[in-house]
């Protein structure tokens, strides 16, 4: 897949990738936070319409970086979901290395930094499937809705999720910021913001929450088992959760969002594949980084 030159133009030479993706993240910030009208909003609405674009041409560039994993893309919607399924344990940044040694090996501190990193990061996969739901069909919707009520807890105030991950944050004293926060995290939660506030990118989201689902119980398992071994408790349970909850959640989401999307609308598997492809290079990017501090390896990150 060649970049058009209109969006290599657009690329911001100047900004390295820290600044790049900082400056996402803060506008991903300013604009999704709920508020009332107020007097500047029309400053707000330019800079929206610089960084939609300037977003997008950031999203091509990973598009076409993510080519190489597509060279051998079955069409056929068994053939796709199979694809997609080995994704899980070969597909970019699995079985990454840093993952056993969390669970073996990481002291308190390192753990402290790692779940920083992780909790700056995290965009809110609630929130990100409520928007990526958006006009779907019926039968996607269905699973996506199921999806989200299992993220709020069933109605459960103590069951939810994201208030699952800011109790250990506030357990393990972790004030993330923007500034503090490694360049690929930031990335990786401007990747999956982007898919779900883009309808472009629709099915691109569907893929990237689906490989989501389905590659985050190995990692997470090993966290939670890393929280336990350092004497971290109850608060270890969002961990905990998705080492388990995710695997019913991988085979539902392919059954139902994957496999009716690539029988009725086969157009849109390339899509499904590149948002899955595009979400696991963004998490081993992360990883790479977070080896890199966390043992002091010489690594050569991806650029923005």
């Amino acid at each position: 897949m060649r970049v058009p030159d209109a969006v290599t133009a657009l690329r911001p030479e100047s900004a390295s990738p820290s600044d790049f993706h900082r400056r996402l993240a803060r506008w991903n910030h300013r604009r999704l936070k709920p508020t009332i009208p107020y007097a500047d909003w029309v400053a707000d609405a330019r800079e929206d319409a610089e960084l939609i674009v300037t977003e997008g041409a950031y999203i091509e560039r990973a598009r076409a970086a993510a080519e190489p994993w597509l060279k051998d893309l079955p069409e056929t919607p068994a053939d796709f979901v199979a694809w997609f399924e080995a994704l899980k344990g070969a597909g970019p940044g699995e079985n990454d290395p840093l993952f056993p040694w969390l669970a073996e090996e990481a002291d308190f501190e390192q753990m402290r930094w790692f779940l920083l990193q992780e909790v700056a990061g995290e965009a809110g996969f609630d929130d990100l499937v409520a928007m990526a739901q958006v006009k779907m069909p019926d039968r996607p919707k269905l699973e996506l809705a199921r999806n989200y009520w299992d993220e709020m807890g069933r109605g459960s105030m103590a069951g939810m999720h994201g208030p699952m991950l800011a109790k250990l944050a506030q357990h393990l004293d972790l004030h993330p910021t923007i500034e503090e926060t490694v360049w690929p995290s930031l990335a990786l939660g401007n990747v999956l913001v982007a898919f779900s506030t883009t309808r472009r990118y629709a099915f691109h989201a569907l893929g990237a929450l689906g490989a989501v689902e389905l590659t985050a119980p190995w990692r997470a398992d090993h966290v939670a088992r890393g929280l336990k071994r350092l004497g971290v408790g109850p608060e270890r349970k969002y961990y905990a959760l998705h080492a388990t909850l995710d695997v019913e959640h991988s085979r539902t989401w392919n059954e139902e969002v994957l496999t009716p999307l690539a029988e009725d609308r086969p157009e849109v598997i390339r899509s499904l594949a590149e948002g899955a492809v595009m979400r696991l290079m963004a998490g081993a990017a992360c990883y790479d980084c977070y080896r890199e501090h966390l043992w002091g390896e010489s690594l050569q990150l991806r650029t923005a």
